[in-house]
């Protein structure tokens, strides 16, 4: 029996959209056809969300047809076909038999068929492919200009539509509900993996029957640990005067809300009060300038000007756009980058500053840019959490 086509995320109307932004851009630069490979990016043109990454498949995108063609591994293709927006024409499986090899692969079969299309200009997302896979491409699509075409969807995506724009809103709505599930169970002898797992479920558990549609893996940081920024939980338990630094994120069909917050068992210390009421100052006047017109370097200025009047200095930059899969790697929030904020645009305005080895603190939000100002999606108090 066929597997039927799922409910889709977005209306097919909303992904027609964002193809005909793709496809003008294309013209633009006279590509044929694109061929997608960053996952991030296939989530954004299809609604494919299922992890098949790690074996080649590619979107191809070609400005003479409305829907695109999606070719990947047979044992993947009924999963496209519940989740595509497209019709089952469109997904094109290749043999399991091209898998665990290197020559032929998956990526000789999306070649295959990209020889069809005829194209005189083939547009590549260089970035995400290896030099041998770009090289296979070339010498196979001998007839055609090959382009690297790394970015063109993935500066699309930095904009959201109002679609999407609710659907982060439901993300923070879960990240929020993961955060108060933390203040909730953390305590003096419970381990950080059993933490941890209370957590995740709320992640995946959702609110108000709006379920995680999936769980990222989240970065518990606890004492001594706190200058480390992307360790998870272990098995060992949380003491008197533990310090946790927690960053995680709800998922909505792909979209992310980020957020993080620092947590102490027991009072806590003088060094990180002072650094929580500076860090939450300079998030405040990065959110004063976090609006239409201005630029990521301005957000990043009023943050780090804000920080060293009060004593501290932060390496790392101030945040970077979110989206699909928590990173959309574009706009970065940090000096030097005048990339103009526009409205629907969303940050992980990330302040986490890992100080010395030993010391360091977290506090983000994720923010939407408007026209007059910002809309903060994540709604969880500004505090420095204590047990």
């Amino acid at each position: 029996m066929p597997i039927p086509q799922g409910k889709q995320a977005f209306p097919r109307e909303e992904y027609l959209r964002r193809l005909n932004i793709v496809k003008s851009k294309m013209s633009e630069r006279g590509v044929d056809v694109l061929v997608v490979t960053e996952p991030s990016n296939i989530t954004y043109l299809s609604g494919y969300t299922a992890l098949s990454a790690y074996v080649p498949q590619a979107l191809i995108v070609s400005v003479s047809h409305e829907e695109p063609t999606f070719i990947l591994r047979r044992m993947d293709a009924p999963a496209a076909i519940h989740q595509c927006f497209f019709s089952r024409s469109q997904i094109v499986a290749y043999s399991e038999a091209l898998v665990g090899h290197s020559n032929p692969d998956g990526y000789d079969a999306i070649i295959d068929h990209l020889l069809d299309f005829g194209a005189k200009c083939v547009g590549l997302e260089d970035s995400h492919l290896s030099a041998q896979v770009v090289g296979k491409v070339r010498s196979r699509v001998s007839t055609a200009r090959l382009e690297d075409c790394s970015g063109l969807v993935t500066w699309t995506r930095l904009i959201e539509s109002d679609l999407e724009i609710n659907y982060m809103r439901e993300a923070a709505a879960i990240a929020d509900a993961a955060v108060a599930r933390a203040a909730e169970v953390i305590r003096p002898g419970l381990r950080e993996a059993d933490a941890a797992a209370e957590i995740l479920a709320a992640l995946a558990r959702g609110v108000d029957r709006t379920a995680g549609t999936m769980v990222p893996s989240i970065n518990m940081c606890t004492s001594p640990r706190t200058g480390t920024g992307h360790i998870s939980w272990s098995d060992e338990h949380f003491h008197q005067g533990s310090q946790i630094n927690l960053e995680l994120g709800g998922v909505r069909f792909g979209y992310s809300a980020g957020i993080m917050r620092t947590f102490t068992i027991g009072e806590p210390s003088d060094r990180l009060k002072r650094i929580h009421d500076a860090e939450v100052a300079g998030l405040e006047a990065a959110l004063s300038v976090s609006k239409a017109g201005n630029t990521c370097h301005d957000v990043a200025r009023a943050f780090y000007s804000s920080i060293n009047k009060l004593g501290f200095e932060k390496e790392s930059r101030c945040g970077y756009a979110i989206g699909i899969d928590w990173l959309e790697p574009t706009a970065s929030l940090q000096l030097g980058d005048y990339t103009v904020l526009q409205p629907n645009m969303t940050f992980h305005l990330m302040l986490g500053n890992w100080v010395d080895e030993d010391f360091g603190y977290v506090i983000s939000e994720t923010v939407r840019v408007t026209e007059s100002a910002v809309e903060v999606l994540t709604k969880t108090p500004r505090l420095n959490f204590q047990i």
